[in-house]
Order: structure tokens, then C-alpha cells, then sequence
């Protein structure tokens, strides 16, 4: 794989700012942005009242814990424009998620709002490699979804070709590639591997694709996963992060020369990590629930949002700023089974341990009598695979998710091509429990 590290001179000053640097700037734009929600934003301002706290109260950066938090359900019940702090006509562009599980959240920003999301993305597209000119192959969704326009405003941002081919048709997506010959490839991980599979149904050889890094995002995945991918493309696999509340792609990313951690620019985004269920803030580096406050959006301020994702904050490396571990999970993804935590990454994880099953699978949940069962659902990497052989990889299976995870489980290996695709975010647990 190529040496794709930015050179020093490319980066943002703040990107290397010392830290005390960055907590006065910190300080200087969390006052304004609490002063922003509870001037303009009905919500915040009764939440504020509410908890007894003004932004005057905010002295100092731990004085953050004093608020508030905000979670998703504030949102819905504030649905559509409830939560915008300028009038709608100063909102630049709109975005809101699927509502396929409750009212839609809806997002906004003004003009300002999209430069500095594209500056924070052109930021990150920078990190993972990429530089002026290069040519990206953009195949997250395009629309409401903040992640195809997103990560196109940072493209456009840095000076990138861009090629706006969004997700779906896969066919075309390998075609373009090798005709187009970007240097780099925006993509969920797990459709990612959709494309793997065109190219080996096309008889293409991946490795000998033009690409030099992947940046994947919007979904928990494994250094396992990295690690298949990497080898399989030969290319370098960076995580990027965000979310739509908070403002999309690019709120953090790993760094090429490093991929230890994802740097988050927190000249933007002030991070903390709290106790899931206590709400207690918790120090650096101690495992808990993702919490984000905003520090320069006009249109949608956000406070102490709950993201629900588990990692932990680290020290910085390629940048002062400081990193977030590889989101593991989502706390409201967890699976609890006969009183055991599980996560989609674990079996992720313990699946790609095993030669001769390939990286896709679904996680089926049901209750046959008084006792929750899992099954998974994995497909065999080799269609020639024998009965024999599937037997074992399967009974190889159980035992490594039984030795890691602690639980007995189900597993059956079907044929290659069995388990659903995913063009976007994969679909990993299916619950047929019976509903409470």
C-alpha cells in the first residue's frame, strides 16, 4: 500500500494547536453556542430552566455537566422545526432520517453551517489520505441521508473529483472504478464487501484496482474487518464518523499514518464520555456513551447529545486533537441474551476467525419457550465448501463465539449469496421475539 501521509504544511493550524489552545477556543464557542440554543430555541430554554442552569453558569469546560443532556426522542417530539434556532428561511438545507422507526429527525443548516461542514470533511478526507485532485468514488446515499452530500461538500472543499455515483447497482459500481480510476472510495464497510463480491463474480482482480483507501463509516466495524478489506483491495482502510444531530460525516476520522483511534475535530465538536446508565461523566479513556455538544452550528445547536454509541476518548497522536476509540457498538443495539451483553461487532469479530466463511451474516433472535435463542446466519466463502467442511466451520463458530462472548449459540452456514446484501447500512439482527 502507498504512503498516502498529508504533509505537515497541508494541515489546519488547530489540527496541531497545543491543547491549552484548544480548550480556550473550546470555552470561547461553548459559551456562545448555550447562549445560541436557549436564546432561540424554545426547547433548550425550558430544558435549561428546567434543570435550574443559565449559559452564565458556564465558567469553565466541566461546567458542561451542569445541562442537560439532549436524546433523539427531544427531536421527534419537536418535529419538524422545532429545534432550529434561526428562522427557517435562513436554513440552507434540510436533512432528516428515514423515520422507519418513529418520527423523522429532521436537521438543519445555513450557509455557514455547510462551509464548515465541508471544511470539517475536506479535514477528514485529508487525514485518510487524500489531497487536491484526487479522484473519489462517492457511493454513500445521496438525499436526506446526510452522508453522500456530506462527504461531497468535503470533497468539493479539498479540490477532489468527485463522482457522485451514490449506493445501489452494484454491477456498475465495480465498472465505474475500473473505467473512472479513482484514488479513493467513500462507503458503508458492509457494502463494501458487496463490492468485493461483485468483483469476484465479474472475475476482477481488486487488488489490481486503482484505489488507495477506503474511508468507511456509519456503521460499527471490526479491525478484523479492516484487516479483510486491506488485504483484499490492497488499500488502506480508514473510519470516519458522525451523525446526522450532530452534523453528519466528518464530526472525526482516523489519520493514515496511525489508524489508532479516530480524531475528532474538536474545534467544532466537544466530545464527552458519560456513564450509560448513571449519566455521570467519566475521565479519558474509561469505556461509555458518546456525548456530543456543537460549538459553531447556527441552524441546529445541539447540546449534550446522547449518540447512544460506545467508545472511549484517547490522548492525540498524528493530532493534538484528541481520539475516540472504534465505536464497538451502540447501546440501544445491544443484545442482552440469558443475562449476557452482546454486541453485532463480537460476532463479527469471531466470524472472521474462521477459514471458509465469508464476512456477511445476520443475527436471528426468537423464543421458542422461556429462553431467548440466537442463530446466525453466515454463508460459506467457497461455494465448493463440502457438507463435512461447512459442519466444522460451523461447530468452529460456536465455539470461539462461546469461548469470547460467553453464550451458546446456533449457527448455520448457508451457500454463498444467501445472506441479504446491503447497499448502505447492514441489517444484522432480525428479532422475531414475541413483542412485550
Amino acid at each position: 500500500m502507498k504512503d498516502l501521509t498529508p504533509a505537515r504544511d497541508s494541515l489546519d493550524p488547530i489540527e496541531i494547536a497545543s491543547r491549552d489552545e484548544i480548550s480556550a477556543l473550546q470555552l470561547d464557542r461553548l459559551k456562545w453556542s448555550l447562549r445560541h440554543a436557549y436564546d432561540n430555541v424554545p426547547f433548550y430554554r425550558k430544558s435549561f430552566d428546567a434543570a435550574g442552569v443559565h449559559p452564565d453558569d458556564l465558567h469553565s469546560l466541566s461546567d458542561l455537566a451542569k445541562f442537560p443532556f439532549t436524546v433523539k426522542t427531544d427531536l421527534r417530539d419537536n418535529y419538524p422545526f422545532g429545534m432550529f434556532a434561526v428562522p427557517r428561511e435562513q436554513v440552507a438545507r434540510i436533512h432528516a432520517s428515514s423515520g422507519t422507526t418513529g418520527q423523522p429527525t429532521v436537521v438543519g443548516y445555513t450557509k455557514t453551517d455547510l462551509e464548515n461542514w465541508g471544511s470539517v470533511v475536506a479535514r477528514s478526507l485529508r487525514a485518510a489520505g487524500l489531497k487536491p485532485g484526487d479522484m473519489l468514488h462517492n457511493a454513500y446515499g445521496y438525499g436526506l441521508f446526510t452522508g453522500g452530500l456530506g462527504i461531497h461538500l468535503g470533497a468539493d472543499a479539498l479540490g477532489l473529483s468527485t463522482v457522485p455515483i451514490s449506493g445501489g447497482m452494484t454491477p456498475r459500481q465495480v465498472r465505474l472504478i475500473e473505467d473512472f480510476k479513482p484514488n479513493g472510495i467513500t462507503v458503508t464497510p458492509s457494502y463494501a464487501l458487496s463490492i468485493l463480491d461483485e468483483y469476484a463474480r465479474q472475475g476482477i482482480d481488486p487488488r489490481q484496482s486503482s484505489l488507495d483507501v477506503g474511508i468507511f463509516g456509519a456503521e460499527p466495524w471490526t479491525n478484523a474487518m479492516r484487516l479483510e478489506i486491506e488485504q483484499a483491495f490492497d488499500m488502506h482502510a480508514v473510519d470516519i464518523y458522525g451523525l446526522s444531530e450532530i452534523m453528519g460525516p466528518g464530526v472525526s476520522c482516523e489519520c493514515i499514518e496511525t489508524k489508532d483511534g479516530l480524531h475528532i475535530w474538536e474545534d467544532h465538536f466537544y466530545p464527552e464520555i458519560i456513564n450509560p446508565e448513571t449519566g455521570q461523566p467519566v475521565v479519558d479513556g474509561e469505556k461509555g456513551e458518546l456525548v456530543f455538544t456543537s460549538l459553531t452550528k447556527e441552524a441546529f445547536p445541539i447540546i449534550r447529545y446522547r449518540t447512544r454509541d460506545l467508545t472511549r476518548l484517547l490522548a492525540g497522536t498524528a493530532r493534538t486533537m484528541r481520539r475516540m476509540e472504534k465505536v464497538t457498538g451502540r447501546s440501544d443495539d445491544m443484545i442482552i441474551l440469558r443475562g449476557v451483553n452482546v454486541f453485532p461487532t463480537q460476532i463479527e469479530e469471531a466470524l472472521m476467525s474462521i477459514p471458509g466463511l465469508a464476512p456477511h451474516f445476520q443475527i436471528e433472535l426468537t423464543k421458542p419457550d422461556r429462553m431467548d435463542q440466537m442463530r446466525v446466519l453466515c454463508e460459506c466463502a467457497d461455494a465448493s465448501l463440502s457438507a463435512e467442511l461447512r459442519a466444522s466451520s460451523a461447530a468452529a463458530l460456536s465455539a470461539q463465539i462461546k469461548q469470547t462472548v460467553g453464550i451458546s449459540v446456533k449457527i448455520d452456514v448457508a451457500d454463498a449469496g444467501t445472506v441479504p446484501r446491503s447497499e448502505g447500512k447492514a441489517v444484522r439482527i432480525i428479532d422475531k421475539r414475541p413483542k412485550a
